[in-house]
């Protein structure tokens, strides 16, 4: 059933199909599979960039909404150390809860795929704990530069402003 140029191309061939061995094609397997490893890492990477940039930019926006409740907080007694943990707070929560959301859409999607396409896939519980400790570390990481601007805010200024 195949067309005749590609009946010559596979036929000539068969010589050479022979000598593949078990070793070679494992090889071949495994570079395929470390290709896509690469690939998917950067799209992760890419992905928890820019999760991590919209983190920070929701606290950069909640500090400035929140500047009188900041000077007033500092005003009252709290130190630059509470109004930033207070930040940093709210972003691991944000994350944490980004990432656990992440999980479960995760695997809904991956039980449906494998129903629809009859695939056989695992999720290892290893691979959802490091998932949710990475969100929680990108929290933090989000939000130290908001967490110190909202620090260092002067109380007067920060009552002030409109």
């Amino acid at each position: 059933g195949l067309s005749p140029d590609l009946a010559r191309i596979v036929a000539g061939n068969l010589a050479t199909m022979d000598t593949l061995t078990l070793e070679q094609l494992s090889k071949s397997l495994q570079r395929a599979n470390n290709t896509m490893l690469i690939l998917l890492a950067g799209v992760a990477g890419v992905s928890l960039l820019v999760g991590g940039i919209g983190v920070m930019n929701l606290l950069l926006l909640s500090v400035t909404e929140r500047t009188r409740e900041v000077g007033l907080r500092m005003a009252l007694g709290a130190r630059g150390s509470d109004i930033a943990s207070q930040f940093i707070t709210e972003a691991v929560f944000l994350s944490l809860l980004g990432g656990l959301l992440g999980t479960v859409i995760a695997v809904c999607v991956t039980m449906s795929l494998e129903g629809i396409f009859q695939w056989s896939t695992e999720i290892s519980l290893a691979s959802i704990v490091i998932a949710i400790i990475v969100a929680a570390l990108l929290g933090v990481a989000a939000s130290v530069y908001p967490a110190r601007r909202a620090a260092e805010l002067e109380p007067i200024s920060a009552l002030q402003h409109e």
